[in-house]
């Protein structure tokens, strides 16, 4: 019974338990929910206060964005205003100035309308007076061919034939005095600048022979280049081109050979094999090959190096090469490079007193020659060549026409080609620039010296210049200073008759007195 008490006590406990739990429950959540509720009014009441403060500042902002906006309309408006009016008051005025341009135009057409009827009337009279003169003047020819028994057209004719040989007679005096003025002052002009031009272009003048000789140390090196049955000597020839003579001359190799291209690497590879001491077939073929390319390089050097020395830009990379190629070729014995560079200056001096282009005559005068030292070497003249080349590279025509017509092959078309002839020329047949036989050479000054002094009075005579000029030196007490005079003339026109020379050969007869005393 206890124990049924017990579970039926427990049984009401747990339901009353469960009831009041409840009842806490309900009590809880229900005030819980009101204040939820109550916070969620709060929050809409702050939001939408929130959202009415929002809205008003919106709205004032708006406000004060559509009243600048109106300001600054009316400030355009006002501009746009005041710029209108501005310019109806500038067509205002400017109608008011075309309305007195008009009114002035108006009287100016009046007053011309005016000037032209006077001027009908005036040309009316001068009309009616000129036919009365010519009246008179017809009654006067009458009169006159009544008395004189010719016509007007023949006096006419008389006179002007009779003027008309007149002036034909003074013209041809007139143009025989200036052309004999014109001769001479041109031969005395072109006689100045020549002589200028050769005394500021002092030049060397080299002459290359077709031979060069290799020093050795010992007649020991011969025959190691010689070599075994010859095949050092024959592999370094057919490697060259040039002829190697190996004789009894000391110390010494002659390379022979008409190519100073050729002679040169032979003599440069000669001496690298030397100063190796391994001399055989393999070794000759590598050094030649190395010695071609440095000679080629050289060349290069060569033409850059004149270029720059005579100013001359823009030259064609193959141009320069050709120029470099002149330092290894005569022409007449004398040097083809030398003489192209004299040529150059003599044409550049030349064109600056003449008012040319100073740089392209220079350019003609340095490439003239160009066609001779071509490779291949075809067989039109060197001069077309040198044109063909020039034209090919891209030179000046005036340059190419010059390089053509140096020799006369073709037509002159400009005044820079007369000088570079006229250049080579001086440059070709100044005494001693091109190969004469030596025992001809000293002949002709013998001659020379024996001809002035053969003259009455010369006392000495000596050959200077390489025979370009002869210092005569007479007795003073018998040559006076007008017989000097004279004699200089008479022995530059006796060598001009009796003797052949290149050029032109100076005169100075020297007279002078010497008084010497001593002082003891």
């Amino acid at each position: 019974m206890d124990s049924v008490y017990i579970i039926i006590t427990a049984v009401v406990s747990l339901v009353a338990g469960i009831a009041i739990g409840r009842y806490v429950l309900l009590k809880i959540f229900g005030r819980r929910e009101e204040e939820i509720k109550r916070k969620a009014d709060l929050i809409i009441k702050e939001a939408e206060t929130q959202a009415e403060a929002l809205r008003k500042e919106k709205e004032l902002a708006a406000k004060e964005k559509y009243l600048e906006l109106k300001a600054d309309f009316e400030q355009d408006s006002n501009k746009k205003k005041n710029l209108l009016i501005t310019n109806e008051n500038k067509l205002k005025q400017k109608e008011q100035e075309l309305k007195k341009s008009f009114e002035q135009v108006k009287k100016r057409e009046n007053e011309l309308e005016t000037l032209e009827k006077q001027l009908i009337e005036q040309n009316e009279v001068v009309q009616k007076k000129k036919e009365e003169a010519e009246k008179l003047r017809l009654s006067q020819v009458k009169q006159l061919e009544k008395i004189a028994e010719m016509t007007a057209e023949e006096a006419k004719n008389q006179l002007v034939e009779a003027l008309k040989a007149e002036a034909q007679t003074q013209a041809s005096g007139y143009i025989k005095d200036i052309l004999e003025e014109a001769k001479t002052t041109a031969a005395k002009k072109a006689k100045k600048l020549v002589i200028e031009a050769i005394q500021r272009n002092g030049t060397e003048h080299t002459i290359e022979n077709c031979v060069s000789i290799f020093h050795i140390e010992s007649d020991e090196i011969k025959g190691k280049i010689i070599g075994r049955e010859g095949r050092n000597i024959r592999a370094l020839e057919a490697a060259t081109g040039v002829e190697i003579i190996v004789d009894d001359t000391p110390e010494a190799i002659i390379i022979s050979g008409f190519d100073p291209v050729r002679r040169e690497i032979a003599r440069l590879s000669l001496h690298r094999l030397v100063a190796d001491g391994r001399i055989h077939p393999a070794r000759i073929e590598e050094v030649v090959a190395k010695v071609q390319k440095q000679i080629d390089e050289e060349i290069m050097e060569i033409g850059e190096r004149t270029a720059i020395d005579l100013g001359i830009n823009g030259l064609h990379p193959e141009l320069v090469k050709l120029v470099g190629r002149m330092r290894f070729r005569s022409s007449y014995g004398q040097n083809l490079l030398q003489h192209s560079k004299e040529v150059a200056n003599l044409c550049a001096i030349l064109a600056a007193e003449l008012g040319l282009n100073v740089k392209l005559a220079k350019r003609a005068g340095l490439l003239h020659d160009i066609g001779k030292v071509v490779p291949d070497e075809p067989e039109l003249p060197h001069a077309i060549l040198g044109m063909e080349l020039a034209k090919k590279y891209k030179e000046h025509p005036e340059v190419c026409n010059a390089i053509g017509a140096h020799h006369d092959e073709i037509e002159m078309t400009s005044l820079i080609s007369p000088i570079v002839q006229a250049c080579d020329a001086i440059s070709g047949s100044r005494p001693g620039a091109r190969r004469e036989m030596m025992e001809a050479y000293i002949k002709r000054l013998k001659d020379l010296e024996a001809l002035a002094v053969s003259f009455d009075g010369v006392e000495k005579c000596y050959a200077i210049q390489a025979g370009r000029e002869l210092r005569v030196i007479v007795d003073a007490e018998n040559v006076t200073d007008e017989k000097a005079g004279m004699l200089s003339f008479e022995i530059a026109q006796k060598i001009e008759k009796e003797m052949q020379y290149p050029g032109q050969i100076k005169v100075t007869v020297i007279r002078e007195m010497r008084a010497v005393n001593y002082a003891k």
